[in-house]
């Protein structure tokens, strides 16, 4: 056993990192082994105190993982910033080179993604698979954006000089990622930051660390220089956070999460004015007019509502129906709910188990609570007996919107339809909020689609559709739902600097 002694910090304490050089733990998925260590300074090391990793879908443990302290994360903090000057000089395409060979080994371990996404997360296979397209279109993204990062150039207002704007990494980040999509979130921040040139120190959900370590893995094996990518895992969430973010030397954190926690972090972050993005809750209006396709606006709305058994930030949290369709849409969007499928993600089922008992518990109160101020319940609303933490798609009809609970994000497989009037109505009470995050709108009408989608205010709409997440689309929301923006041109560059150079010229230095 060897130790590995991280570079001194501006006190000069030494904080040592344990390394197995012989035989490293891991975990054995459905025939894929996965470190269960710490990955820092290009090492997995191993530690005495561990966490277990439950599937959610039996209730029993999978992996064992190594349980990460405010110690262990100082030292990835020290890793990533003694690499950083190394990596930012890096040249456009030679990272450009690295991040294909990573997206190629990405994409030949497609199957192992989504086995380990299934058993730790519990959600469908077919949905599995879905999100490691999207997560490797994303990092094929930003792959691609690597070589094409400009600048600007101009002349002083006076005359004199010249405008010369470039863009710097910010530097090493801090990037906090869920367990509802922990390889999606996991390589679209990671890919943006270490394409512009930033070292990362990753800290993974607790409930699904084996997804952020095969990724992790997969990127070691590519050839990401030592210090360049580092992970965390931990039961000490907070601990960690805000001890890596009293660093002065953190220049910025990505988190996606509940609204609650990103105020407490950005709490922490502006006590060295540290560089923010959040992805924060969601309470989606999906609106649906009375000039829709009231069957492409039901497949739609199952889809957006219960993928991921509802444990999504843009899931339709508000089903708004006008009046002239609201029967016709509830009848057909409960008999689909009813013919979903319950189970394990391996079964070929529709909807897997909450990831927790815990937060199955929550979900039961939730209902409980909803039906006691008079929401009826037209399908759903139990637990399922059994292994696991599933729970009955939901479909609860309310017949007025005036209730606080009407604004709470349900993150579960519970619909919640509301009947209104006019568009106008439906617009009012969408924006009803202070979450901004996703919005859906259906109707035939362009002009309307137009009208109405400018005066939602949320940062992204979709238009008669119930998936809109794309590597080529700006993902980000408003108001309580988040700051900064990830994916498009502009995700990239939310971990770059502007820097304005200012240049002095003579003008009659040349004889003509």
């Amino acid at each position: 056993m060897a130790v590995l002694l991280g570079p001194s910090r501006r006190h000069k304490e030494i904080l040592p990192v344990t390394v197995l050089t012989d035989t490293l733990p891991e975990a054995a998925v459905r025939g894929h082994h996965v470190p269960t260590g710490l990955y820092i300074r290009g090492q997995w090391s191993n530690r005495d105190d561990t966490f277990t990793v439950i599937n959610p879908s039996t209730g029993e443990v999978i992996a064992r993982m190594a349980n990460g302290n405010v110690a262990d994360s100082l030292c990835a903090l020290d890793a990533a910033v003694a690499a950083q000057e190394s990596w930012r000089t890096v040249a456009p395409r030679a990272r450009a080179d690295l991040f294909h060979r990573a997206h190629t080994l990405l994409t030949s371990r497609a199957d192992a993604f989504a086995d380990v996404m299934v058993v730790e997360s519990g959600k469908p296979r077919a949905e599995a698979l879905g999100e490691f397209v999207l997560a490797a279109g994303f990092f094929l993204w930003y792959a691609e954006q690597i070589a094409h990062l400009h600048g600007t150039f101009g002349a002083g207002s006076p005359g004199g000089y010249r405008i010369v704007t470039t863009h710097q990494p910010v530097g090493p980040c801090l990037l906090i990622t869920p367990w509802n999509f922990p390889l999606l979130m996991s390589a679209r921040k990671a890919g943006a930051a270490l394409a512009a040139g930033c070292t990362v120190v990753v800290k993974s959900a607790k409930e699904t660390p084996l997804t952020a370590a095969l990724f992790i893995q997969t990127l070691h094996e590519a050839g990401f220089p030592p210090g360049v990518v580092n992970l965390i895992h931990t039961t000490d969430s907070a601990g960690v956070s805000a001890a890596i973010l009293a660093d002065p030397r953190i220049r910025k954190i990505s988190f996606t999460g509940s609204t609650g926690v990103g105020s407490s972090l950005l709490q922490k972050a502006a006590q060295h004015i540290t560089n923010a993005s959040m992805e924060l809750g969601g309470d989606g209006p999906f609106i649906v007019l009375a000039d829709a396709d009231v069957d492409l606006a039901v497949r739609e709305a199952v889809a957006c509502k219960f993928r991921n058994a509802g444990q999504a930030c843009v899931a339709a949290n508000r089903i708004i129906l006008h009046e002239a369709i609201a029967e016709e849409f509830t009848t057909k969007f409960v008999e689909q709910t009813r013919q979903l499928r319950v189970g394990d993600g391996f079964s070929g089922a529709d909807v897997g188990p909450i990831i927790s008992d815990r937060q199955r518990q929550r979900v039961s109160r939730l209902v409980t609570s909803f039906a006691d101020s008079g929401a009826e319940v037209l399908i759903g609303g139990r637990t399922i007996d059994g292994p696991g933490f599933f729970y009955e798609p939901t479909v609860l009809r309310f017949h007025s919107n005036d209730n606080a609970l009407c604004r709470e994000e349900l993150f579960a497989p519970v619909a919640a339809l509301y009947r209104v009037a006019s568009a106008g109505e439906a617009l009012s009470f969408a924006n009803d909020t202070h979450y901004g995050l996703a919005a859906y709108l259906f109707t035939k009408d362009l002009s309307r689609a137009f009208t109405i989608a400018e005066r939602l205010e949320f940062g992204m709409v979709a238009v008669n559709r119930g998936i809109m997440a794309d590597p080529a689309a700006a993902f980000g929301g408003v108001k309580s739902s988040g700051l900064g923006r990830e994916g498009g041109h502009d995700g990239i560059y939310e971990f770059l600097e502007p820097r304005y150079l200012a240049i002095t010229v003579d003008e009659q230095a040349i004889d003509l």
